[in-house]
């Protein structure tokens, strides 16, 4: 593990791998296994470094005999992430692209286990208002209710706005729901010369933007 250590005073922690990173995390002198070797085995059966942390704390303790003290260190790590994604998210100013929304939403919704839909309310220069939930369900879904979304923009004087919400358990694919909810949201917002430029939905497994799509 001498060289990782070295890797990392020299070449900074941006140069590790996703298996480096977690090897130095999981790294114990009580364990005589290579760090390497179980990191490898942890990501591999959790499918993806970001999925290791999205583990229950009463399941990640017991993947490789990780034990709770490291499980902890991990959670402790991923939650130390989050926070510093989420200061950082709240410097955004401007709002361009769908991946500028999935770098401002991912931190807020990556980590619950329900789905929850917010909307983004913009001037005309994409200048960010406000970011505002307006609902949060279960598992599977969440109901909006059109008449608040655009009550809120016509309050904040938003010309445009942009509907985000996530996918705890599944992919990014939109549902027949997920594409009613757009129309309905869409159509309302129209009556008041307000623009949805886009609907986009987060998942573990990357985003779906409706505009990308053509489907607005």
């Amino acid at each position: 593990m001498k060289n990782l250590h070295d890797k990392l005073s020299s070449r900074g922690a941006t140069s590790l791998t996703d298996e480096e990173l977690l090897a130095l995390l999981v790294e114990s002198a009580d364990d005589r296994r290579d760090a390497r070797e179980v990191a490898a085995s942890i990501i591999a059966q959790s499918g993806s470094l970001a999925s290791v942390a999205r583990q229950e704390l009463s399941r990640l303790r017991m993947v490789e005999g990780l034990g709770l003290r490291r499980a902890e260190r991990l959670l402790l790590a991923a939650e130390f992430g989050r926070r510093v994604a989420i200061a950082t998210s709240s410097d955004v100013e401007s709002v361009s692209t769908d991946v500028d929304v999935v770098r401002l939403m991912r931190p807020h919704l990556d980590s619950i286990s329900h789905e929850e839909c917010w909307v983004l309310y913009l001037t005309s220069s994409n200048r960010l208002l406000e970011r505002q939930r307006v609902s949060q369900g279960g598992v599977q879904a969440t109901v909006v209710d059109h008449r608040l979304v655009v009550k809120r923009a016509l309050e904040l004087l938003a010309t445009q706005i942009i509907l985000v919400h996530n996918h705890p358990s599944g992919a990014a694919e939109p549902s027949v729901a997920d594409k009613q909810l757009t129309q309905r949201i869409s159509e309302a917002a129209a009556l008041f010369d307000i623009r949805l430029l886009d609907h986009i939905i987060i998942s573990g497994e990357g985003h779906f933007s409706f505009r990308r799509s053509a489907l607005l």
